[in-house]
């Protein structure tokens, strides 16, 4: 009998620990086996990145803020006419008897004449008497002029002109989306800032942490949270003619599975939060459960970001580069870089059981077999059901009809 239960448990240890207690149930990915890659070529290849003070550093300086992609956060130049635009000319000589004052008039209360009003035309010119068509579309009202004056100076007495915009038909700014009163207004000579235009607009139909800005310029596009705009004033830039702004609300979530204290889809309720913070919601570590040193983060970068996380993008195709943030709770610091480290919507938690669960499980199943010694049927098919399973058959389906083990 001791003989049978020594071959029994001695068959049971090789099947568990030669498969890597493969038979076991468990919740996600060993720690081991997110560390060691993706070995299997069919399937979906990710970059493992270990999380440091340099990581966080390339990540803050690629948040999704206004201020990351415009740089440049200098007021707009001089509005410019476009075609459309309705401007007046006031022409203005040194002295009676010239091109436009005659000399009968030196009692006028100015030497001065004005043009009727008149749009910048399809070829983006404007006309002046005796000095033809003048190029208007993409100059400044300091610029035509100059020109009026250059064209003049010769036929007119010292002449000198004011060009005034009547009705501005390009140059606008677009506000659009979820703000209580859309428009389109023009662009204003005294520099404004997003918000400023956004209060034109009536400001945030719903304001709170879910609203989002996309700010489209010259065919370039960035996204923001509201909320950076208002608490990172670095992010209120100036707006610039032909700017588009859109809000859009759009809840943000993230996923914990794993050893967290509690699984599921988590929404942030503030404009950001960090990974601490998001594990915190989770419900944190289990204390019984977790490896505080194997917390991983599922995000998908862009090749940019990748690249300058160290990643070798070669074996990668797309623009979107699956990344693993590699998180140890164990050390100290990793809580203070868990603050540091801003969670995206849609991130994807996962904490891994600690090696002593896995060995805990297994100690478990040999006490059941054990524990079914005296019934050799039923320890025979225990056997063959784990067994089965680890040869990736699904189980066992048949029953064993053995003697008795003597």
């Amino acid at each position: 009998m001791r003989i049978s239960r020594f071959l029994l448990h001695f068959a049971m240890a090789a099947l568990l620990f030669t498969s890597g207690c493969a038979a076991l149930p468990v919740d996600g990915p060993e720690s081991w086996n997110v560390r060691a890659g993706q070995h299997d070529p069919q399937s979906l290849p990710y970059a493992l990145v270990r999380l440091n003070p340099q990581v966080l550093d390339v990540l803050a300086n690629n948040l999704p803020r206004i201020a990351t992609v415009f740089v440049d956060r200098s007021p707009p130049k001089d509005i410019k006419y476009g075609v459309g635009d309705t401007v007046t000319v006031t022409i203005f000589e040194a002295a009676a008897g010239g091109l436009f004052i005659p000399a009968e008039a030196s009692v006028r209360p100015g030497n001065f004449i004005t043009l009727p009003t008149q749009p910048v035309d399809s070829k983006g010119n404007i006309s002046i008497p005796y000095a033809g068509d003048i190029r208007a579309a993409g100059r400044t009202q300091v610029e035509v002029q100059q020109e009026i004056v250059q064209a003049l100076k010769n036929r007119a007495i010292e002449p000198q002109a004011v060009v005034s915009l009547v009705e501005q038909k390009t140059s606008l700014i677009s506000v659009l989306g979820d703000v209580n009163a859309p428009l389109r207004f023009p662009a204003s000579h005294a520099a404004e800032h997003l918000l400023d235009a956004i209060t034109r607009a009536g400001g945030p139909r719903n304001p709170g942490y879910d609203e989002w800005l996309m700010l489209e310029r010259e065919g370039r596009r960035a996204l923001a949270p509201f909320g950076a705009l208002v608490y990172e004033p670095v992010n209120n830039i100036y707006v610039h003619p032909s700017d588009t702004l859109y809000l859009y609300r759009e809840p943000q979530t993230f996923l914990a599975f794993g050893a967290s204290g509690t699984q599921g889809s988590f929404t942030f309720d503030a404009w950001r939060i960090s990974l601490a913070e998001a594990v915190a919601k989770a419900g944190g570590l289990s204390d019984s459960q977790a490896d505080p040193g194997s917390v991983f983060l599922y995000r998908g970068e862009t090749r940019e970001v990748a690249e300058h996380l160290g990643v070798d993008c070669s074996k990668f195709q797309g623009p979107i580069i699956p990344v693993i943030y590699d998180v140890n709770f164990r050390d100290p610091a990793g809580y203070f870089m868990a603050t540091k480290f801003e969670m995206r919507s849609k991130d994807v938690i996962y904490i891994s059981n600690a090696v002593i669960v896995e060995a805990s499980k297994a100690i478990n199943f040999f006490r059941n077999v054990v524990g079914s010694v005296n019934d050799p049927l039923t320890a025979a098919n225990s056997l063959y059901t784990l067994k089965s399973a680890i040869a990736g058959t699904g189980g066992a389906t048949t029953l064993i009809t053995a003697a008795p083990i003597p």
